[in-house]
């Protein structure tokens, strides 16, 4: 799995003109998921997700969780992370988990960010969407398990 995560002042996606999932601030999660994943990995990002400390404390050290910020995530799946430009001008997503595996696999995830105790908005799976977001730093992580 790779997540590109953003602390986010805000952040939405809208599919079709409506919005489907929505936060005030907290965490952006772009997740992209390849053939060999599993649940165990999933469980190791969630974990590693809600144990991060992104957010400043009073002497402006990147200090606190989401928890201790009460903040929301807001979770999209994105096939084209494992997208691979190497060769020619078109990238491939032959990397990329065909839906049946990674959906199930997606949602998993948001499950786990929840036992957390997090408030889980997302995007829909295999949608064309229009995210939208306020990068707070800004503050973008690359993770992978």
């Amino acid at each position: 799995m790779r997540i590109v995560l953003q602390r986010s002042k805000a952040a939405s996606v809208t599919v079709d003109g409506e919005v489907v999932g929505e936060i005030t601030h907290g965490y952006t999660l772009l997740v992209g998921i390849t053939h060999e994943d599993t649940k165990q990995q999933a469980d190791w990002l969630a974990a590693k997700i809600a144990g991060l400390r992104l957010f400043e404390d009073e002497e402006g050290k990147m200090n606190r969780s989401l928890d201790e910020v009460a903040g929301q995530i807001l979770s999209v799946s994105q096939f084209t992370l494992y997208g691979d430009s190497q060769k020619g001008r078109r990238p491939s997503f032959i990397e990329a988990a065909r839906p049946e595996v990674a959906e199930p696999l997606w949602l998993y995830f948001n499950d786990q960010l929840r036992s957390h105790g997090f408030e889980v908005q997302t995007g829909v799976f295999g949608a064309m969407m229009d995210v939208s977001l306020i990068n707070d730093g800004p503050v973008t992580l690359i993770l992978e398990k």
